[in-house]
C-alpha cells in the first residue's frame, strides 16, 4: 500500500477513532442522519395532524439532537485526501444549516401551527445533501478501507490470491485452498 494511501488512512487520534475493524465515526453517524430524516417526517407530518404543534416541537429537537450527534461523529473521522475533504465540506455545512434550522425555528417559536414551508424546504436540501455525503463516506470505507483493517492486513488479502489463466479474455482468481488448523490437543 502506497505511503499516501497509509497517510490517509492515518485517524487524527487512534483513542477517538476506535480500533481497526471496529471504527466509531460509522456508529455515531446514524444519530444525526436518523435524526435529521425523521425530522423532516415531523415537518411534513405537521401539515396533516391535527395537533401540529407537537410535531413542530418534535422537529426542533430532533434537529437539535442531530446537530449534537453530527459534532460527535466529526471529532472521530480520519482523513483520506479530497473524498474525505469533500464528505467532511458537505458535513460541516449540514451541521450549521441545521444549527441555523434549529435557531430559525426555536426563536420563532409558532407552534401553534404546521411547520413554516421555508423551514421544510431547507431540511429537504439538508437531507439530500446528507444522501451526497453518505456516499462519500461509504466510498471512504467500501474503496479506501478506512479505519476497516490495518494496512498489513489489507496486503494480506491481496497477496494470499493466485491467478490462474482461463479459457477466454479473461483471467480469474483461484481461490487458496484452505490451511490445515493446528490441534491443541495432546
Amino acid at each position: 500500500m502506497t505511503t499516501g494511501m497509509r497517510q490517509a488512512k492515518r485517524p487524527l487520534s487512534a483513542l477517538l477513532a476506535g480500533p481497526y475493524g471496529h471504527p466509531y465515526h460509522p456508529m455515531l453517524v446514524t444519530v444525526p442522519i436518523g435524526a435529521w430524516v425523521l425530522s423532516l417526517g415531523f415537518d411534513v407530518a405537521s401539515h396533516l395532524a391535527s395537533r401540529p404543534a407537537f410535531l413542530a416541537m418534535g422537529s426542533e429537537s430532533l434537529i437539535a439532537a442531530g446537530v449534537i450527534g453530527a459534532v460527535a461523529a466529526g471529532l472521530v473521522g480520519t482523513p483520506a485526501f479530497r473524498t474525505a475533504c469533500t464528505h467532511m465540506f458537505i458535513n460541516v455545512t449540514l451541521t450549521v444549516a441545521y444549527g441555523a434550522n434549529f435557531a430559525w425555528r426555536y426563536h420563532t417559536r409558532a407552534h401553534t401551527g404546521p411547520v413554516d414551508p421555508g423551514m421544510i424546504a431547507l431540511s429537504a436540501a439538508c437531507v439530500a445533501a446528507l444522501g451526497v455525503s453518505g456516499y462519500l463516506g461509504g466510498k471512504l470505507t467500501y474503496r479506501y478501507g478506512v479505519r476497516v483493517a490495518a494496512e498489513a492486513n489489507q496486503a494480506d488479502g491481496y497477496l494470499t490470491t493466485e491467478w490462474r489463466a482461463t479459457p477466454g479474455p479473461r483471467a480469474t482468481r483461484a481461490p487458496r485452498a484452505p490451511r490445515a488448523r493446528r490441534s491443541h490437543r495432546a
